[in-house]
């Protein structure tokens, strides 16, 4: 179900010309903790604001896996999330979606098994696909080109179709919700 995701990333030479570092496909495409059968894919992280070009380092290297929050304060994380049609991720209902570094109540796992919270302003946009995006009272049904502005609320991506859904997440750290 998941195709690569070509990465292209720039940087300076040493003598401060602008230059690829990398083109390809993107090294740090995972399984999710909660289904193997959602793909997520890191393009890139900071670890801090402003953040940092300096250096040549892969901010997203095979094999690494960042939380669904960046947890760092001021960080960042980029990724582009193969999700399958709800009918094919199996029964979640005993999955641990905090060990994903999300916050979860047992009231929100009644409206979906996925429902959750973070500790970020994600910008979400629809890649390929559709997608209902979840949230406590209501529901939008998301499609190519929509994107959503998510800013610490309660929420769940379920894809009802028979497609899988391609979004690209963009997620900054936030100061956590005052209840």
């Amino acid at each position: 179900m998941s195709r690569s995701v070509r990465r292209l990333v720039t940087g300076h030479d040493k003598a401060g010309r602008s230059v690829f570092l990398h083109d390809g496909p993107a090294p740090g495409a995972l399984p999710s903790l909660a289904s193997p059968k959602m793909i997520s894919t890191l393009i890139w992280r900071t670890t801090t604001s402003p953040a940092s070009y300096e250096g040549d380092e892969d901010m997203a290297p095979a094999g690494f896996r960042v939380p669904t929050a960046p947890q760092q304060r001021g960080g960042t994380a980029f990724r582009v999330t193969d999700i399958p049609p709800d009918s094919e991720l199996g029964d979640l209902s005993k999955v641990d979606i905090s060990k994903q570094g999300v916050h979860v109540s047992a009231e929100g796992r009644k409206r979906h098994v996925m429902f959750h919270t973070t500790d970020t302003v994600d910008y979400a946009i629809v890649l390929e696909g559709e997608i209902w995006a979840v949230l406590d009272d209501d529901e939008r049904l998301m499609k190519q080109g929509d994107v959503l502005v998510q800013c610490g609320t309660g929420h769940a991506w379920s894809n009802r179709s028979d497609k899988p859904c391609r979004m690209a997440f963009i997620l900054i750290d936030a100061e956590p919700k005052r209840t």
